[in-house]
């Protein structure tokens, strides 16, 4: 789903030419989230309205803040991580929503702000390929324990909500003292088995990482093991503390199509666009009204109906706090 890391040098260029009036640019993260997304919105989106979606990937950040500062942005509609889109709108980067033309009253309030609405939310849960191994770790605990569980284990590569609330949780620390983050301990718990991680850098990698049983078990967003049990591939899931996060769509300051790029939201976001999305994913919808459009099966599936143990990791603070801990994230890596 995604390659979160800032670039420090961008040279703009251009998919061809900017979108023209009749067409618009949607970019996500690529992989099979990214094509759920054109089959649930943009080909539904250009069906009604007669607008091409072209689709661009993988978000970058650094080209959103250079695209911006350039006055020369080609993206109209970015799928990004909810804790970015707060700091971003906060930063000037994106433009406020326009909730005339997107409803929002029937969106989950933790995922909207002026600058953006939820795009879908997913879980960070335990994964395993049962089939490499003879147990799978149930905890975060037990992902920890090398001795119990010998081999590699795959995390999230980039600074972002998620691994370090899953070391504090497996180091013992209580759902509800988690914030503000121990970074200190939670580096700690992270030494233990610095040696046995291989970081995935996107949803797709985190797939062949477990298929291939290159790591056999780690942290996962939960749609892509979802994805990856429809190949015929073995996964046994974890939802024990599973950490909540959502991505969000924005529009990036400056996009030549925003008129477009507030209606493709609104479709987006909608019970029906969220139901669409959800369903093949297996990530959950922010459209409250879209659960009520899906088959029970498929509903206990997703990470709204986890919610026994469910840690909803805190965007706020990470918004406020996201380069403090990334410039330490990436120091920590590179030793």
């Amino acid at each position: 789903m995604r390659n979160a890391i800032v670039t420090a040098v961008f040279c703009i260029t251009m998919l061809s030419g900017a979108a023209s009036a009749d067409e618009m640019v949607f970019t996500s993260w690529g992989g099979t989230t990214q094509d759920a997304q054109k089959a649930a919105w943009a080909d539904k989106f250009t069906a009604t309205t007669k607008i091409n979606v072209l689709q661009d990937g993988p978000t970058d950040y650094g080209k959103i803040k250079a695209m911006v500062e350039a006055n020369a942005v080609t993206w109209d509609v970015v799928d990004v991580e909810g804790d970015y889109a707060v700091q971003a709108g906060d930063s000037g980067l994106l433009e406020k929503l326009d909730f005339s033309v997107i409803d929002k009253s029937k969106l989950d309030p933790r995922f909207v702000t002026d600058y953006s609405v939820g795009s879908f939310y997913y879980s960070f849960v335990i994964g395993c390929n049962g089939n490499a191994v003879a147990a799978c770790p149930k905890t975060w605990a037990e992902l920890f324990d090398t001795t119990k569980f010998p081999g590699k284990r795959t995390f999230y590569k980039w600074s972002a909500p998620g691994v370090i609330e899953a070391a504090l949780l497996a180091d013992g620390v209580a759902p509800d003292k988690l914030y503000p983050l121990d970074l200190d301990r939670a580096f700690k718990k992270l030494d233990t088995i610095k040696s046995d991680i291989i970081w995935w850098t996107g949803g797709a990698q985190s797939q062949q990482l477990l298929a291939s049983a290159e790591a056999p078990y780690g942290s996962f967003w939960n749609g892509r093991l979802t994805a990856l049990e429809q190949t015929g591939v073995t996964v046994t899931v974890s939802w024990d503390q599973n950490i909540t996060a959502a991505d969000s769509l924005v529009i990036p300051k400056g996009a030549k199509n925003k008129d477009a790029a507030m209606k493709f939201i609104a479709l987006a976001s909608s019970a029906e666009g969220q139901k669409d999305f959800a369903v093949p994913t297996g990530y959950a919808p922010t459209n409250l009204d879209s659960a009520a459009l899906m088959d029970e099966a498929v509903r206990k599936l997703l990470p709204d109906a986890q919610s026994a143990s469910q840690i909803n990791a805190d965007m706020k603070y990470w918004a406020e706090n996201r380069d403090a801990i990334g410039s330490r994230w990436y120091a920590w890596q590179a030793k």
